[in-house]
């Protein structure tokens, strides 16, 4: 069960929100919840097509046939895990090396706490609830997997490799929001340096969004970057 009320829209009501969303988006990058609205009413068919894409996924697969018994395995859409302080907490005793301990030093060293998200609120069901609070809530692990700052830029280069994976519109309008408040010298190290490795980098990973992360904390990152397609990111030119 996703927490929080949830609101039935008709297409009147999607749009206005939208640019509502859209506008105060712009206005203040930092405000979680306009974009999170913007994310959720203009992402509806995005988020079906993932959806589609999570049930098919090896990770997302409910059984399978082995010696007449049938093994259910502990999948993404049947345990819907949520990335929150309770459940991902043991990052922080993991040895260093590991994919897990990566992510909690990325969270710890920025004060960040799992548990900020903003609730699903214009998800007309469970699953589809469930899908958009999973992207939102695996943001993290991708700053972690590629190695990219919090700073505009890098928010910037990862919303490209969220749009290549999702082709969420909200993506794309980020990363227009976000290049237009760019110094000159920033757009050119962003246009230059990081857009075509963000672009490289979102073609040749995995489907990102069906990977049970939490099972994979105890895993050196290296491995799991190897296997999963990952290119961290560039260090920006001296």
């Amino acid at each position: 069960m996703i927490e929080g009320a949830r609101l039935r829209l008709n297409g009147w009501q999607r749009a206005a929100v939208a640019v509502g969303s859209a506008a105060g988006a712009l206005l203040d990058p930092r405000r979680a919840d306009l974009i999170a609205a913007l994310g959720e009413t203009t992402g509806k068919p995005a988020f079906e097509r993932v959806l589609e894409r999570m049930k098919r996924s090896p990770e997302g697969r409910l059984s399978m046939l082995e010696q007449k018994n049938v093994f259910y395995y502990l999948h993404l859409l049947l345990e819907r895990p949520r990335v929150i302080s309770s459940n991902v907490g043991h990052a922080w005793d993991l040895p260093a090396n590991t994919f897990g301990a990566a992510y909690a030093r990325f969270m710890g060293s920025r004060n960040f706490s799992p548990d900020d998200r903003p609730p699903v609120r214009f998800m007309e069901t469970e699953e589809l609830a469930y899908v958009a609070m999973r992207a939102r809530e695996v943001h993290d692990f991708w700053h972690t997997l590629f190695d990219l700052p919090t700073n505009l830029i890098g928010e910037s280069a990862l919303k490209v490799i969220e749009f290549e994976q999702m082709l969420l519109p909200m993506c794309l309008l980020s990363v227009v929001g976000g290049t237009a408040r760019f110094s000159g010298k920033q757009r050119a190290l962003f246009y230059q340096h990081y857009f075509p490795w963000a672009i490289r980098a979102g073609m040749r990973c995995t489907d990102l969004i069906a990977i049970y992360y939490e099972q994979h904390f105890h895993e050196d990152l290296q491995d799991v970057r190897r296997r999963w397609g990952i290119i961290p990111a560039p260090a920006p030119p001296s």
